[in-house]
């Protein structure tokens, strides 16, 4: 009998994270040949949500819960679920009951069937308008920053592997974005269509903050690229430079009676101005994370964990 574990970040979910688990526990009751496991991790929420994991995990030795000291984010909360973990198969999904876990068996059957990872792929989405917008760019820095191909959907409810999951967890760098350890990992990847529903209860945790978070990871956690970029701009905004050069010499020459602009010459020098700073934010984005992660900063700090019949605190 295989071990599937639902992993589930929790950020503003009291009023929610009790039926997405009702409906987890209902749908592998119709599954006989899987067992199951919930890990839940409370991602620092501020409203009662650790209060009610913590007493469903009190009362159901297949539940875990797992409180963080403060606020690191989805992927850190996915990667504290994954390291828990032990079913041979994973499953990822939301805690606002948006992500359907009675639909689960169709992820599963995708891997049967010999996926590696089953995305979850959604033709009506209920999310916001902000929310929508979010994702259409993080899918296409995707597809240009780790080469995701264009056909891949990639969304928070997702299936994948035991052994996917083992090279995930390697990953200990201050930093992680699941999508890019993903496609990292394996290429094996099929999207599976899901139903995706109306939010009854609050709004999307997510802010312009913590999308731009998320894309600057994208951006500089798994890909050399916009280092590329920029060394590319610089060498197109040199030869520019000398060709305006040439044009201003030759214009004294041809005509020396011409009163060169300074208009022209403080618009050139913003711009060029403007690409070098760009760049070197860019590299200093880079050197700071290197930086970061070699003073050993954490992916997440776990105040407590709790399981039935025990209470384990991360210091003990």
């Amino acid at each position: 009998m295989q071990l599937i574990s639902f992993i589930i970040p929790c950020y503003r979910s009291a009023q929610t994270i009790g039926g997405v688990v009702a409906e987890i526990r209902e749908k592998m009751n119709t599954l006989e040949e899987y067992d199951h496991e919930i890990i839940l991790v409370n991602d620092c929420s501020p409203d009662d949500t650790y209060a009610v994991i913590r007493e469903m995990a009190s009362g159901d030795a297949r539940i875990t819960a797992i409180d963080f000291a403060r606020n690191f984010g989805q992927h850190s909360a996915l990667m504290a679920g994954l390291r828990q973990s032990k079913g041979d198969i994973v499953i990822c999904l939301d805690d606002d009951g948006q992500t359907p876990a009675s639909e689960a068996d169709r992820l599963l059957e995708a891997l049967e069937q010999g996926a590696d990872v089953a995305y979850a792929r959604y033709s009506h989405k209920k999310h916001s308008l902000f929310r929508n917008f979010g994702s259409y760019v993080n899918e296409k820095m995707a597809e240009f920053m780790l080469d995701k191909p264009k056909t891949l959907y990639v969304s928070s409810y997702f299936a994948a592997k035991r052994f996917i999951v083992n090279d995930m967890i390697r990953y200990e760098n201050s930093y992680p974005y699941v999508i890019g350890l993903v496609l990292r990992t394996t290429r094996n990847i099929v999207n599976v269509d899901i139903n995706h529903r109306n939010r009854e209860v609050g709004q999307s945790g997510y802010s312009l903050k913590k999308l731009l978070g998320l894309w600057m990871n994208g951006f500089t956690s798994f890909s050399v690229k916009p280092l590329r970029i920029a060394t590319v701009l610089g060498v197109i905004a040199a030869l520019a430079g000398f060709i305006y050069g040439i044009v201003i010499v030759i214009q004294r020459f041809v005509l020396p009676g011409r009163v060169l602009g300074f208009a022209s010459l403080a618009a050139i020098l913003v711009f060029f101005g403007g690409m070098i700073m760009i760049m070197l934010g860019l590299i200093g984005e880079y050197v700071g994370r290197i930086y970061i992660s070699m003073n050993n900063s954490p992916q997440y700090v776990i105040r407590e964990i709790v399981k039935k019949e025990e209470n384990t605190r991360a210091d003990e």
